[in-house]
């Protein structure tokens, strides 16, 4: 009775991300210039706020009902430090980052944290110098583990100071800034009646047409590759300037539809019919402040920017276009699409559903309905806005910061992050479903390009 009165129980979403069939494990790994110093990183991790993290020092216990709770307890930086001396590949002529890659891709499948344990892991692939920070998403979502990650990082260009975290981001829900009205309402009530009521049907019967890019039940166990798009933010910029008021995020989903396209184009056996949807689903941050947050405001108990997984589900529409059309046609009809849904409030009322049916029919029902979400649909997509200057850790000067997590029922899911400039794009693919993810993050990139190209086209006319 004492455990359990120190005990505290799991949010909604946190039960959901435990749950068999939702349980996913974020998967960030970060590449560093030199060789890693074993004894520097145990000392950060000791030093570091994580460890004091109410979340990152529990242990996952069941009582005796069956409920999940969060159970405090003494945190061994040894028994999370898992350290891999040799190489991961014995093909010589394998790149350190196809090898990361595939190493990823292993982990994706089938590698649950044990509970013996707080529920995260670093993995140190020594060869590579390459770091795999394995988080549960019961911890927390994209926003809440970025923000921590950098608080163990300083600016490559002022050691004493930490990456820029704070108004920086994208991926919130705030409605478009804009004259309120009687018309604007009238849109507000109808696109969220719509999208809704899409969203109910979508965990009930509604389901995308199948291609060659559809997983489905049992999917999620399939065999994985992970292969990365790489993209110049300042490429992006540019063809954001070519479309009015266009985002970063329109970009992105503009550069999705087109590439998808491309790939059905190489891969599709048969015709396909022009302006066929696929349903993408992304996740939305709910808290006031976009971006990346302060960790000690997200650890205060008064703020409303809290820590946990604070994120609605919206469903993304994208459709098949064969070449030949202007490249930035994508990106005027991904921002068509995507101011709509800003201006719902498509984001928040997913999650109170969800919290709603999580605490009438609990976590069971709940799972098998965001399962089916996902079964009937055909990607996952997150964007995540790491530091804007290059960064440190450990005194280690970084590569790259990317991620990804635990596969799905989808056959494709992409997770992009920033950093200094550059933006990586994982793509996890169910090899069975999609041999070549190569092939499609090049298409990806090409994408891109051809968006830049008509975009300083359009500048000079």
């Amino acid at each position: 009775m004492e455990n359990l009165e120190r005990d505290e129980p799991l949010t909604p979403a946190g039960r959901l991300f435990v749950s068999p069939v939702m349980s996913q494990i974020i998967n960030c790994v970060i590449a560093v210039e030199n060789p890693i110093d074993i004894e520097a990183v145990r000392a950060e991790i000791s030093n570091s706020i994580m460890v004091k993290h109410p979340r990152f020092c529990s242990l996952l216990v069941k009582d005796s009902c069956g409920r999940e709770h969060w159970r405090r307890t003494v945190v061994d930086v040894d028994s999370h430090l898992i350290i891999r001396h040799n190489t991961l590949s014995d093909d010589p002529l394998v790149s350190d980052e196809v090898a990361v890659n595939e190493y990823l891709a292993d982990l994706s499948v089938s590698s649950p944290l044990g509970t013996d344990k707080p529920l995260w892991e670093i993995h140190l692939l020594m060869a590579y110098n390459s770091a795999v920070f394995r988080v549960h998403h019961a911890l927390g979502d994209g926003i809440s583990l970025m923000s921590l990650l950098l608080t163990c990082c300083r600016r490559a260009d002022d050691p004493a100071t930490r990456p820029t975290i704070g108004g920086i981001g994208a991926g919130s829900s705030p409605m478009l800034k804009q004259r309120w009205n009687f018309w604007t309402l009238l849109k507000v009530v109808w696109y969220t009646l719509v999208y809704v009521l899409e969203f109910i049907m979508r965990g009930l019967w509604l389901k995308d047409r199948s291609t060659a890019l559809s997983g489905g039940a049992g999917v999620e166990l399939w065999p994985r590759m992970l292969a990365t798009a790489k993209f110049q933010l300042d490429d992006m910029k540019t063809v954001k300037r070519a479309v009015a008021d266009a985002t970063i995020n329109d970009v992105l989903f503009g550069v999705v539809s087109c590439g998808l396209s491309r790939y059905l184009d190489i891969r599709s056996t048969k015709a396909l019919r022009e302006g066929l949807r696929f349903t993408g689903v992304a996740m939305v941050n709910l808290r006031p402040q976009p971006g990346l947050q302060d960790v000690s405001e997200l650890m205060s108990s008064d703020s409303e920017t809290r820590w946990g997984n604070k994120f609605g589900m919206l469903l993304f529409p994208v459709h098949y276009h064969r070449g030949g059309s202007n490249p930035l046609e994508f990106v005027k009809r991904a921002k068509t699409m995507i101011d709509k849904k800003k201006l719902s409030l498509e984001g928040p009322c997913s999650y109170k559903i969800g919290d709603f049916v999580m605490s009438f029919f609990g976590a069971k029902v709940a799972s098998i309905l965001n399962y089916r979400i996902v079964c009937n649909t055909t990607f996952t997509i997150s964007n995540v806005i790491g530091p804007r200057e290059e960064i440190t850790i450990v005194k280690n000067p970084v590569k790259y910061i990317r991620v990804n997590s635990t596969s799905l029922p989808h056959a494709i899911t992409l997770h992009m992050v920033s950093y200094a400039g550059r933006a990586d794009m994982q793509i996890l693919v169910a090899k069975d479903i999609i041999p070549d993810p190569e092939v499609l993050a090049k298409c990806f990139e090409d994408a891109l390009i051809e968006m830049k190209v008509a975009a300083e086209v359009a500048s000079r006319s």
